[in-house]
C-alpha cells in the first residue's frame, strides 16, 4: 500500500500516521506529546525504562546505545522526533537512529539540534554538527530545530529562592535570546504533522535578549519577591560538575559554551518562532508566571 503523505491529507479527507518520539519524558520531548496527543496523533515513544513512558501512548523498549534495538520503534512510522542529548553520544545517537529510519522507510525527521550552529565556526564543537549532516544527507525529509538557551533552566533556581539565597549566576552579564519550550515544542508538533516546515531551519529565541539578572527580576516580580543573582566563576562551575560525577569532556564542553555565552555570541534574536507558526514567541515573564508556584516556598 502507497505512504500517505506526511501531513495526512489525501482526496477522501484526513488520516493521521504514526509518529516516534524519542526524548518523550523530557522537558521538550514531553511537550510534544502532550500537543500531539491534544490533537489525536497516533504517537510512539522510545525509551529504555517503560516505567518512566508517558501515560497513554504506545510505548517500545529501545537505546540508541544499541542501534539494533531501533527497529521496532520505526517499523510502520512515518515520521520521528530526534532528540539527542549534548554530549559525546550525540552523533553516534543521531546516526543510529538515521540509519533505522532509512531502513524502515521512515518519511521524514524533525531534529531538535542547537543554536550554537548558528553562532559556532566550523573549527568549533557543537555535538550536533555531525547529526545535523546525517540528517540533511539522508534523503529523508527533514526539519532543523534550534533553540537558544531554554526559560525552563530557571528551574534549577528553585531551590536557592526557596531557601532565600542568590540565584547562581553562571553567564556574567551576557545576554541571551531566552526562549520558552513551549514554543519549541509547538513548532516541533506542527513540523512532525505538516510538510510546510520541510527543508526550513528554524532559530528559536525569545522576543528580547536577556541577562541573568534579567530573568531574576522577572521571575522576581512573578512570585512577589526581589530575587538576586551571585556570579560563579566557571572554574568552581567546572569543579562542581566534576564533584557531581561528569565526564570531564562534557565538564570541559559545558565551560566552553559558558564562555562561548559570557563573551556575548549568543546574544542572538531570530524570528524562528514567528516564520513557523504565524505568532511572535512567547515571553520569559509569561513563562514566569505561569510556572511562579514552582518557586514558592
Amino acid at each position: 500500500m502507497p505512504k500517505l503523505p506526511i501531513d495526512g491529507h489525501t482526496r477522501a479527507g484526513t488520516v493521521s500516521v504514526m509518529i516516534l518520539i524519542t526524548g518523550a519524558t523530557g522537558t521538550i520531548g514531553s511537550e510534544v506529546v502532550r500537543r500531539l496527543t491534544a490533537r489525536g496523533e497516533p504517537l510512539r515513544a522510545l525509551t529504555r525504562d517503560p516505567s518512566r513512558a508517558p501515560s497513554g501512548v504506545e510505548t517500545v523498549v529501545g537505546d540508541l546505545d544499541r542501534p539494533e534495538s531501533l527497529a521496532p520503534a520505526v517499523a510502520g512510522v512515518e515520521a520521528v522526533f530526534l532528540l539527542t542529548q549534548g554530549g559525546p553520544s550525540a552523533a553516534r545517537h543521531d546516526l543510529a537512529m538515521v540509519e533505522a529510519a532509512r531502513s524502515a522507510g521512515v518519511r521524514k525527521i524533525v531534529k531538535l539540534s542547537s543554536i550554537g550552529l548558528d553562532v559556532l565556526d566550523e573549527s568549533e564543537v557543537d555535538w550536533h554538527r555531525e547529526g545535523e549532516r546525517a540528517v540533511r544527507d539522508s534523503g529523508l525529509a527533514w526539519t532543523m530545530l534550534r533553540p537558544s538557551a531554554f526559560a525552563s533552566n530557571a528551574l534549577r533556581w528553585a531551590a536557592p529562592i526557596r531557601e532565600g539565597q542568590p540565584i547562581p549566576n553562571l553567564t556574567g552579564n551576557a545576554a541571551q535570546g531566552v526562549v520558552d519550550p513551549r514554543d519549541v515544542a509547538e513548532v516541533a508538533a506542527d513540523a512532525l504533522v505538516s510538510s510546510k516546515h520541510e527543508g526550513e531551519i528554524y532559530t528559536l529565541t525569545g522576543p528580547e535578549l536577556l541577562t541573568t539578572a534579567d530573568q531574576a527580576d522577572r521571575l522576581g516580580v512573578a512570585i512577589g519577591t526581589a530575587l538576586t543573582t551571585v556570579d560563579v566563576p566557571l572554574g568552581s562551575v567546572r569543579a562542581q560538575l566534576l564533584a557531581s560525577g561528569m565526564d570531564p569532556e562534557f565538564a570541559d564542553a559545558t565551560v566552553t559554551g559558558l564562555e562561548i555565552i559570557r563573551s556575548g555570541r549568543n546574544a542572538v534574536l531570530a524570528d524562528g518562532v514567528e516564520r513557523a507558526l504565524g505568532r511572535p514567541p512567547t515571553s520569559f515573564t509569561a513563562w514566569a508566571t505561569d510556572h511562579a508556584p514552582a518557586f514558592r516556598s
